[in-house]
């Protein structure tokens, strides 16, 4: 009995303080597993969510300031967890008892790796939304303790980084004409089907498809001033599915709403459910505009023109539609059907939506986007007449005829396409 109050009162205090170590690392461990393992869906979700979600948003916008906390931290509190650890051990066995210092070393390693790692880990991946939102504050209090020692450790990394590997280089970059000839090169077997390779070429076509080719463009999305509520919502199409927000007595466009993502209309504050937008370029590729919306959590790029005007909107969803669809089309969208209706054997009706690329798709053409200045059907043909096509107003493309049959006021129009006899590669008026 006197063995047994000696054994527990040499190991006591420290067991106790072992004991907290073992929380604070599962903390740690369990809130770096549920946060990254969280999707870029939820995260979408979580921006626009409640306080602590929002949080959870803010901390995962910079990665790596978080990562770097959570190592520290953990890193801290093992090596802390380790030498209480080895005190307490050498403690029994210079006290006599080897047999119990023994397993008191095993028992402490055990006792870290399951639940300081494995078992909080398990937990995290299984509850990471109810338990990112749960540890979002002290995590960030965590992450704010941390900070004025970044620097510290960037000037260390890139300290180490020269000493020990000073002729690191950068891989040149593949460019995507050498991978679109790789898969253009490989052998059409049971690995790759034909789908599947026009995937990997749409794919490898976001690198040079600008946001112009893409993009929502006005009237098919509504603006609206902040504050927003339902009434202001009946005077637009139905096929507006998203709404941009305007800050109060300005044009600027900082928000956006996604009608589709509401079961039940809310009567008032719309806006406050509204996610951030990037802004972009008319002329940025696909590429990047996906990129910058992965990296900022968002679901929605306002497209500018070189005058700052606000002329379109790239969804992540039509991103994902322009690789995924075989032939992907901005129009077909836009108006919810095929733009681009074969008539007659070789006449198409094309609306002017269209973009060039897609109709050389169809047409079964070969598209060069470096000598097509133009991006839709309409713009080719008011560049060549110089004015707001006409009715009955023709001309000659790429060994095709286009003929306006249609024309609105604004000048959405649409055009009957035949094949020539004999092809013509450049573009020449015929009637004005």
């Amino acid at each position: 009995m006197s063995e047994l109050l000696e054994l527990h009162s040499i190991g006591l205090p420290e067991s106790a303080a072992m004991l907290c170590l073992i929380f604070a690392s599962g903390f740690f461990s369990s809130s770096e597993t549920a946060i990254f393992y969280l999707s870029h869906d939820e995260l979408r979700r979580f921006r626009i969510g409640k306080p602590r979600e929002r949080v959870v948003a803010a901390l995962l916008s910079d990665a790596d300031r978080l990562l770097t906390a959570i190592l520290f931290w953990n890193l801290l509190i093992n090596l802390s967890f380790f030498s209480v650890s080895v005190v307490v051990t050498r403690r029994l066995g210079q006290a006599g008892y080897p047999t119990a210092a023994g397993l008191f070393g095993m028992t402490s390693l055990l006792a870290i790796i399951l639940f300081g790692e494995v078992l909080p880990k398990s937990i995290a991946v299984a509850f990471r939304q109810s338990l990112a939102v749960l540890v979002s504050w002290p995590l960030a209090l965590a992450v704010r303790l941390v900070d004025p020692l970044a620097p510290f450790f960037r000037r260390v990394t890139w300290i180490i980084r020269t000493m020990f590997w000073p002729k690191i280089a950068f891989e040149p970059h593949l460019e995507a004409e050498d991978l679109d000839r790789a898969i253009d090169a490989t052998e059409m077997s049971a690995e790759i089907v034909r789908q599947e390779r026009q995937v990997l070429h749409n794919i490898l076509d976001l690198s040079e498809m600008t946001a112009e080719e893409v993009m929502r463009p006005r009237g098919s999305y509504g603006i609206l001033p902040r504050p927003v509520n339902l009434d202001q919502l009946q005077g637009m199409t139905r096929s507006a599915d998203y709404v941009l927000i305007q800050e109060e007595n300005s044009d600027e466009v900082e928000a956006a709403v996604a009608l589709a993502s509401f079961a039940t209309m809310p009567d008032q504050h719309l806006d406050a459910a509204a996610e951030e937008v990037v802004h972009v370029p008319w002329c940025a590729n696909l590429a990047y505009i996906l990129q910058l919306m992965r990296e900022r959590f968002c679901n929605i790029a306002v497209i500018v023109n070189e005058y700052g005007d606000v002329i379109g909107i790239v969804t992540y969803e039509d991103i994902i539609d322009t690789f995924l669809d075989p032939q992907p089309s901005r129009a077909k969208r836009v108006l919810q059907r095929e733009p681009v209706l074969e008539v007659a054997p070789g006449k198409y009706h094309v609306d002017g939506i269209t973009t060039l690329r897609y109709l050389c798709m169809r047409l079964n053409i070969d598209y060069d986007p470096d000598s097509e200045s133009l991006v839709t059907l309409s713009g080719m043909l008011q560049e060549e007449f110089e004015q707001i096509p006409q009715i009955d107003d023709e001309c000659t493309w790429r060994g095709f005829r286009i003929k306006v049959i249609e024309v609105a006021k604004r000048g959405k129009l649409r055009a009957m396409v035949s094949r020539e006899d004999e092809p013509d590669h450049q573009v020449s008026k015929l009637t004005n």
